[in-house]
């Protein structure tokens, strides 16, 4: 790992702990010695990175600092890479876009010595199956889950049969031939998947939902690891 790839690895480990982070923790990671670790640590301070701490006790990142932008390691564009054509494979146009746009930015604006793992990355997605299904244009469900609106779906079943809905929306979840409105639905009662190729019609409501969007979440997470549970003793 070069130096200044080294020098930004730790004060990203430092970014995402809230604890103290030990010279052992950070050398295990970087694999390196702690004798290295605690140079790169003093060199950082000397540039005036804001790091409290000591050896033996641990290190903090002080609280506001802000890391240069787009200073990636290989390993951070690749992983962003990959996200984008994962997600370009997902049949959904607007994401689809956004990702290569995304992808596209990066590149014009990252180090010279960088563009060849954009320009030929070393990671690759799986396409889509010939038979995934077409998504709706995701773009008024996302602004209905962002901004905390309840929707009215009109809705054909497996089975073909209609119905109507009254549902808050928690998150869209996507999977390789078919995507999922996960929604909390008044007329049921519960928690809903909805497929998306399955929604004839939608209106976005101006009634917002009645909790919480973090909360309608964490309902949701609760509700799905109760189902995995049941499902699991029943195994």
């Amino acid at each position: 790992m070069r130096r200044t790839d080294q020098l930004f690895q730790i004060i990203q480990i430092l970014r995402r702990s809230h604890r103290p982070v030990t010279a052992q923790r950070l050398a295990d990671e970087l694999e390196v010695s702690r004798r290295t670790v605690y140079r790169a640590v003093a060199d950082l301070i000397g540039q005036r990175v804001p790091i409290y701490g000591e050896p033996g006790l641990g290190y903090l990142l002080g609280p506001g600092y802000e890391m240069p932008p787009l200073m990636l390691t290989p390993d951070e564009i690749d992983t962003l890479v990959l996200g984008a054509q994962m997600v370009s494979e997902l049949r959904d146009t607007a994401l689809a876009g956004a990702a290569n746009d995304v992808i596209a930015k990066l590149a014009a604006v990252a180090p010279e010595h960088l563009h060849g793992h954009f320009a030929e990355p070393g990671v690759a997605a799986k396409p889509s199956p010939d038979d995934a299904a077409d998504a709706a244009d995701s773009r008024a469900l996302r602004a209905a889950i962002h901004s905390g609106r309840k929707l009215r779906l009109r809705y054909r079943s497996a089975d073909a049969e209609l119905s109507e809905r009254i549902v808050w929306p928690v998150a869209l979840g996507y999977a390789q031939t078919h995507f999922l409105l996960i929604a909390w639905c008044e007329n049921k009662a519960g928690f809903r998947h909805f497929r998306t190729d399955r929604i004839l019609a939608m209106d976005v409501l101006d009634e917002p939902i009645g909790v919480r969007r973090g909360e309608l979440r964490k309902r949701w997470v609760r509700w799905r690891e109760a189902e995995r549970r049941q499902l699991g003793e029943g195994a």
